[in-house]
């Protein structure tokens, strides 16, 4: 109480002194008056930084003096993110959770910081000026939109934070859920849209073949081979669909298994060799340097078994299919790069930033023909999204085109297999 009480007789003392002097010298009282007047305010000023000096390390050493027991446990290990802010705004306690959830949060640190969302912030200070309980949902522009809903309350004055009014703030990430409402409604609206031509083709050969062609063996089997085709159509598309359903849902997380990228793509181009002499093409395979990546093997493999199967089909009869290792790209810096090149007719500029769009096609006709759905570089461009690569797309009239997938390589990797060719050498 005295050291509370110390800077205010200092300072009353100050001022008596200075209106002495100043009464002394002949000095009119106005003069006296905004002399005292400028202390009185210096002062306040004053006391008031070195009031807010003073709280903050009370609010980063409220953490430690919460009690060790029961609650403090149960706070610790609930698996929402959960945090304390003062009436100041600092945040004074944080779970682990919390601190896994925002990799930024330090304790002492202003809760305007913790998310670029002018909602969240809203919301904290109005309970914290209002005393109500508040509910909201924002998103935030990270590697990825994430989604996320916040529940603020209040502490009552006297509990184990402090004396004032605390808010505290549960988080949410509601990312997972929210691409799953958005991917039904995109499901039912593009498959509704894809099925409905070949449905009806069927519908109709159907009633046909019930109709005057009945009788007819060579129309029927002319129908049924149609139908046939149409059923094996929507068959893919559903495929892809609930393929790039499952893709979607898990982008956010990127996956942690070593794989081993030419291993992958030699298993690919395994599989597709079959294929050659149906698109009389054949695959040339130059990847040399071998490395390693952390993803997902089966979505790795997906995405070349993608791209070169489309370089197979759209550059049929026109020499190879490349496959090599693209590197030192000023563009995709501590990056590796696979491309597959083809030498088909190629694809004009103005559809390149456009052929990741789900069921976006630069020739319908032609895209169905060669039995295509056109989600196939929807799910390519998801699939690297989620293992925080790159596709790059490159494309002549007449010359062909190139796919390049960028990953970022597991640094041991690279360093191991030229130690390993040095050695061979």
């Amino acid at each position: 109480m005295a050291q509370g009480r110390a800077p205010i007789i200092w300072a009353g003392a100050v001022m008596v002194i200075a209106a002495t002097v100043l009464v002394a010298s002949g000095r009119g009282p106005l003069p006296v008056f905004l002399v005292l007047t400028t202390l009185l305010i210096t002062f306040l000023l004053i006391r008031e930084s070195l009031q807010e000096v003073e709280a903050k390390p009370a609010e980063v050493d409220t953490k430690n003096a919460l009690p060790i027991g029961f609650g403090r446990a149960m706070l610790e290990r609930m698996p929402s993110a959960l945090f304390v802010i003062t009436r100041r705004g600092r945040v004074t306690y944080a779970n682990q959770a919390a601190l896994e959830l925002l990799s930024n949060l330090r304790i002492g640190d202003h809760f305007a910081n913790l998310f670029r969302a002018p909602d969240f912030v809203d919301a904290v200070n109005l309970a914290l000026m209002e005393g109500e309980s508040r509910q909201v949902s924002f998103t935030v522009l990270q590697d990825t939109k994430r989604y996320y809903e916040a529940r603020v309350g209040l502490l009552p004055e006297g509990s184990d934070f402090g004396d004032s009014v605390h808010a505290i703030v549960q988080i949410e990430d509601r990312t997972t859920d929210k691409r799953a409402e958005d991917m039904r409604s995109d499901f039912i609206a593009n498959a509704s849209h894809e099925l409905r031509t070949p449905l009806a083709s069927i519908l109709g050969y159907i009633e046909t073949l019930r109709g005057h062609a009945k009788d007819d063996p060579e129309a029927r089997e002319q129908f049924l081979e149609i139908m046939q085709k149409q059923a094996q159509r929507m068959q893919r598309l559903v495929e892809d669909l609930m393929s790039l359903s499952r893709i979607e849902m898990n982008e956010h997380v990127r996956p942690s298994t070593r794989c081993s990228i030419n291993e992958i793509v030699a298993d690919v181009v395994g599989s597709l060799r079959p294929l050659e002499d149906k698109h009389g093409v054949k695959i040339d395979l130059q990847i040399d340097q071998p490395f390693e990546v952390l993803g997902d093997r089966d979505q790795i493999s997906q995405v070349f078994t993608n791209l070169i199967d489309n370089a197979m089909k759209y550059g049929a009869g026109a020499g190879p299919v490349t496959i090599k290792l693209q590197k030192d790209n000023p563009r995709f810096p501590g990056r590796i790069g696979v491309a597959v090149s083809d030498n088909g007719a190629g694809i004009s500029r103005e559809h390149l930033h456009r052929l990741t769009e789900r069921f976006y096609r630069v020739s319908v006709a032609q895209s169905r023909n060669k039995g295509g759905t056109g989600l196939g570089l929807a799910i390519v461009k998801h699939i690297i999204n989620r293992h925080g690569g790159a596709l790059d797309i490159q494309s002549t009239l007449g010359k062909g085109s190139t796919f390049t997938v960028w990953l970022e390589p597991l640094p041991d990797s690279v360093t191991k297999n030229a130690s390993a060719q040095l050695e061979v050498s």
